[in-house]
């Protein structure tokens, strides 16, 4: 159970089985299904009555098709001894009439999956560097196919009729690596394709509908570069009217991650060297808001897509931000480190996440969170055993309401209470440096902004040294060539502000005036470091302590 009522499910029946290494929901959370190593069942979830049960043990990957009237299940390629010929691995179940419709070859696990729209109107696959495609799970008959010179990979919008799909064909001898766009089933002739966008530096393409199927995300990425042992990558962006263009990143480094908003109108980029930025985009691929830089990898929007997650995985910490989309603001902050996988609830509040095998094998374990950052419920597994998969049960949509996300509703939360972290051995400072907070900063982290509007100056925040130039050429008035009056010398000197040097007749005691100001000028820039939070050396400290005598020095030499 998920929040309110955490614990087991009393009525579920549970697998005692060591084999259990895969399971699959429905997309309405109706149906539920997994293999134990023997055989595959299938579960109604509502009172957890057995629907079906197939013959299959060995069954590595498991997936419903949108509206729960097919099982896909595919088991590894393997070879017939006796005629050389290869074993039918993926299968098609029917839910309704309880038998295997279809049983097809699937040598690659990667993309193994048919490719459905939500209303099961058609589905493809990719077969022999072509696309196969059925309408009304008729898979007996092929209706129509795509030759695309080589296509490798493709992506189908989920939305529709009318359907569109996406093709990418790798670049060979010389020439450019493609994505097309085609509307189902017009694929016919060379004005056939709806967009065409051509690159040179791409070995592999991420592509992302949004929702509504009108427009597309390609990640091109390269395995290597002259500028960068990592390669290069690029984001471009498409539309089904014909539009294309590269989206503009402002920050240099990998894309770490592309997400599309659910509402189908933004999309969200996490990319540049750490401390990544993030950005929000519009549909014109314009950016509207900056996150900022920090710890972040992943951008994760709740199903109703009026809450972003910021998280920082892998070789990061854990760091997980909650904004909110309407507002821009951040409104909760906290840590789950050792993460693998990061879930949404489908009620838009609540998220899963989990340590699993084989990526870690200590500590497994998963943890229940409200989005106001409070951690509700944490279990982990016997350190003899090892936690392979943690899902959500999902709901069909609208079931859940929109969350009301406001500044009280975020802190009002009563929540478990987090278990305290526990306390670390402090960093070895020096004997001179204990006692005072440590200024040494590994990276300066950027505040979210909107990059249409025009930021004010915070009056507290330090000038940089073009603001300081301009400053001081307004400080110094009258044009040149106009005369400028000497200010009254006083104790009160301010190397800021410029002074004219007039002669006094001795070079020796012009010579001693002008050293005067010169280590004046230097203290003052040591005191504007030190309220910067910059850590001074010794001998620049105590060359802050001589700042009174050498002002009553260079008043006495002025006043002489």
């Amino acid at each position: 159970n998920g929040p309110p009522d955490l614990g087991t499910r009393p009525n579920f029946p549970e697998d005692k089985s060591k084999w259990c290494k895969v399971i699959a929901f429905s997309s309405d959370g109706s149906l539920i299904s997994w293999c134990n190593g023997e055989k595959t069942l299938i579960v109604r979830t509502s009172d957890y009555k057995q629907v079906a049960q197939i013959d299959k043990g060995k069954v590595n990957c498991l997936k419903f098709s949108p509206k729960g009237t097919i099982l896909a299940l595919w088991e590894n390629y393997t070879v017939d001894r006796e005629t050389n010929q290869g074993n039918p691995n993926l299968h098609l179940f029917s839910v309704q009439s309880g038998e295997i419709i279809k049983s097809l070859i699937q040598k690659k696990q990667s993309n193994w999956d048919p490719k459905w729209t939500d209303d099961e109107g058609i589905c493809c696959r990719n077969v022999n560097n072509e696309l196969h495609f059925f309408e009304g799970n008729e898979f007996d008959t092929i209706k129509t196919k795509l030759h695309m010179q080589k296509i490798s990979t493709f992506a189908l919008a989920s939305s529709g009729p009318p359907y569109h799909i996406a093709g990418y064909v790798p670049g060979s001898k010389g020439q450019p690596s493609f994505v097309r766009i085609y509307k189902y089933p017009n694929f016919g002739g060379p004005q056939a394709a709806l967009a065409n966008k051509s690159f040179f530096k791409a070995d592999d393409v991420q592509m992302k509908w949004n929702k509504t199927g009108t427009a597309l995300l390609v990640l091109t990425s390269t395995e290597s570069s002259d500028k960068s042992y990592y390669g290069d990558q690029g984001l471009h962006f498409m539309a089904i009217n014909g539009e294309c263009s590269l989206v503009n990143l402002s920050k240099n480094g990998p894309i770490y991650h592309i997400e599309w908003s659910p509402r189908a109108t933004e999309f969200v980029v996490v990319y540049g060297f750490m401390p990544a930025k993030v950005s929000l985009f519009n549909m014109k691929a314009e950016p509207i808001f900056d996150f900022g830089t920090g710890p972040r990898n992943f951008a994760y929007f709740n199903p109703h897509g009026n809450i972003l997650c910021l998280a920082g995985f892998g070789n990061l910490r854990g760091n997980l931000e909650f904004w909110d989309m309407r507002t821009k603001k951040l409104t909760a902050q906290t840590q789950s480190p050792d993460t693998t996988s990061f879930e949404w609830c489908p009620d838009g509040q609540h998220i899963l996440t989990a340590t699993t095998a084989p990526r870690l094998r200590v500590a497994n374990g998963y943890r229940i969170w409200h989005c106001s950052g409070n951690m509700l419920q944490q279990v982990m597994v016997d350190k003899e055993k090892e936690l392979w998969e943690a899902v959500w049960q999902p709901a069909a949509e609208g079931v859940y309401p929109t969350p009301v996300i406001t500044a009280s509703s975020v802190t009002a939360v009563a929540a478990a209470a987090q278990p305290q972290p526990e306390q670390k051995a402090q960093a070895y400072r020096p004997p001179q440096a204990r006692g005072t907070s440590a200024s040494i900063k590994l990276h300066e982290y950027e505040g979210p902004s909107d990059p249409n509007k025009k930021v004010s100056q915070d009056p507290n925040k330090p000038l940089t040294k073009n603001q300081k130039k301009r400053e001081a050429k307004k400080a110094k008035g009258p044009q040149e060539g106009q005369a400028r009056a000497e200010p009254a010398p006083s104790s009160g000197y301010n190397a800021s502000e410029p002074v004219a040097f007039t002669s006094s007749g001795d070079p020796e005691k012009d010579k001693k005036i002008k050293n005067l100001r010169k280590k004046i000028q230097q203290i003052e820039k040591l005191k504007e470091q030190q309220k910067s939070g910059k850590q001074l050396e010794l001998n620049q400290i105590e060359k802050l302590k001589t700042e009174g005598s050498l002002l009553q020095e260079l008043a006495a030499l002025e006043i002489s």
